[in-house]
């Protein structure tokens, strides 16, 4: 059986694979993870986007108490904080956590009409956030608001097909 970190990398996976896939766009995963990037979304030209619209992310799992208030709080490793924060890029990168219960016989549960994935994931652009002196990992907080889900990801593709500021 897998160690539980793997099982929430895995299952944070199927979680925007599918949200990707009911917004009508396509994932991908970079060949190797040097500047952390793990995987990324692509659509193509619609009425609404001008460009084919591509993001870039770092998605991470968590269980237990993350919500503090209006804010998800994820302890980000340093290097990735770095990676993450980097300004000018051609594709827009974010941070995106998926928040599931601490037991993991919660996080699903299916019958004939439904399949339910437990809690769900938020995301955060770190573009042009300032230098740290924490040496091994800072406290990201995510706004509640910034869902990522299939309304919320359409509205970032149109925003980064516009070049627009995620």
């Amino acid at each position: 059986m897998m160690h539980i970190n793997q099982r929430k990398e895995q299952f944070s996976r199927a979680y925007v694979h599918a949200v990707a896939s009911a917004a009508g766009f396509t994932l991908y995963q970079p060949a190797v993870d040097d500047d952390s990037i793990g995987l990324g979304i692509a659509g193509r030209v619609a009425l609404d986007m001008p460009r084919p619209p591509r993001i870039e992310f770092q998605l991470k799992c968590t269980s237990g108490d993350a919500a503090r208030g209006g804010h998800i709080v994820y302890p980000l490793k340093r290097k990735n904080y770095d990676d993450l924060r980097l300004i000018d890029l051609v594709v827009p990168r974010i941070l995106v956590v998926l928040n599931v219960p601490r037991n993991e016989l919660q996080w699903l549960r299916q019958n004939e009409v439904e399949l339910r994935l437990r809690r769900c994931a938020y995301w955060t652009s770190l573009c042009g956030m300032g230098q740290t002196e924490n040496a091994r990992s800072i406290t990201i907080t995510l706004p509640r608001q910034s869902l990522f889900s299939v309304e919320g990801l359409r509205s970032l593709m149109k925003r980064a097909s516009r070049r627009e500021p995620l």
